[in-house]
């Protein structure tokens, strides 16, 4: 998934249950890399329970999640896009050792029609040295803002800006993220 490419997105088709597990996640782990304020129109893949219905969804077959096409998870995983705050969050990137595999859980019980979104737990984003809080500002309309301490460049939203401070910041320089509260 590119950054200028329409990111796909994979939502349920029917109920996935709080704590289902999917994974391991294949390749290098750079959830967050392509992450931005905004949301480009793109492709949809649906996940799901049952029937299969046409379109990219993923329903669940004897406990596991497939694609319409039967494909397992290890497929499509990788297209899930990075929530970029909490409330739209569906999923977390947990892993039960710092350095093993790395699996996605559902937080909650994701109603047909959602559209899957993960971010890293806790202890995986400090494993990965991703910042875990941000704190807001507000700007001249009020509107909460989120602003890298290294660069001062502004995000709507705080995964936005955890991914720019991890992945993009050119002033940060691999440092880890420092929280100010102004």
């Amino acid at each position: 998934q590119s950054s200028r490419a329409p990111a796909i997105s994979v939502s349920a088709e029917s109920c996935i249950p709080a704590g289902l597990r999917l994974g391991p996640v294949p390749g290098i782990f750079k959830l967050g890399k392509y992450l931005s304020d905004r949301r480009e129109p793109g492709p949809k893949k649906k996940v799901f329970s049952y029937p299969v219905p046409p379109v990219f969804q993923v329903r669940m077959v004897r406990g596991e999640l497939v694609d319409e096409a039967g494909s397992s998870a290890l497929e499509w995983i990788g297209l899930i896009r990075a929530a970029r705050n909490s409330q739209e969050q569906t999923l977390e990137a947990v892993a039960d050792l710092p350095g093993g595999q790395i699996f996605y859980r559902a937080l909650r019980d994701v109603q047909p029609g959602e559209e899957l979104t993960v971010w890293y737990s806790n202890p995986l984003a400090q494993w990965f040295d991703i910042p875990v809080t941000a704190t807001p500002t507000h700007d001249e309309k009020g509107e909460e803002r989120y602003i890298c301490w290294y660069c001062w460049r502004t995000f709507k939203y705080p995964n936005s800006l955890k991914a720019h401070v991890h992945f993009h910041c050119a002033l940060s320089h691999g440092r880890p993220f420092l929280h100010h509260d102004h």
